[in-house]
C-alpha cells in the first residue's frame, strides 16, 4: 500500500470523526437553542460537518489515485 493511499485512508477516518463530532454537537443544548431561535446550527457545528465531509471526499480521491 503506497503512501498516497495510506494518507487517503487516514483523511477518510479523520473526516468521518469530524463529521460525527459535528453531528453530536448538533444535539447539544446550545445548538438546539440556537436552531430554535435562528433556524440554524452554530458556526462551529457547521464547520465540523463541512470539514468532515471535505476531508472524507479528499481522502477518498487520494485513496483511489494511490491505487495505481
Amino acid at each position: 500500500m503506497g503512501p498516497k493511499r495510506m494518507g487517503g485512508i487516514v483523511l477518510i477516518v479523520v473526516g468521518v470523526v469530524l463529521f460525527m463530532i459535528g453531528l453530536n454537537a448538533s444535539e447539544s443544548f446550545a445548538d438546539q437553542w440556537s436552531e430554535f431561535f435562528t433556524g440554524r446550527f452554530t458556526d462551529k457545528t457547521v464547520w465540523y460537518m463541512i470539514g468532515g465531509m471535505v476531508l472524507a471526499v479528499v481522502g477518498g480521491l487520494l485513496a483511489m489515485v494511490g491505487r495505481r
